[in-house]
């Protein structure tokens, strides 16, 4: 679809875990962000999701759609970066 953004600039809270960054960019939590949030997205929605923090914990994680390029919405090719939000 031509309205499909190229890339989805999240921002979330850092917990200074290597596993919940590392969590956040596998390929098999971007392909589940693309199948459930698929269609329009705008700047400063909120996703409240659990990401694997390894061992078999998890973490509560919310992500902010901070930047959307090249479209609107998210479909199949939409690529996510994430970017620790800055404390204020």
């Amino acid at each position: 679809m031509d309205d499909d953004a190229d890339v989805v600039t999240l921002t979330y809270r850092s917990t200074g875990s290597a596993d919940v960054a590392s969590s956040l960019r596998d390929e098999t939590f971007q392909r589940y962000l693309r199948r459930s949030k698929e269609g329009p997205v705008s700047a400063g929605e909120k996703w409240d999701e659990v990401v694997n923090d390894g061992c078999g914990t998890t973490t509560d994680v919310t992500l902010t759609v901070a930047r959307v390029s090249g479209g609107g919405a998210i479909g199949g090719a939409t690529q996510f970066e994430f970017i620790p939000a800055t404390e204020s």
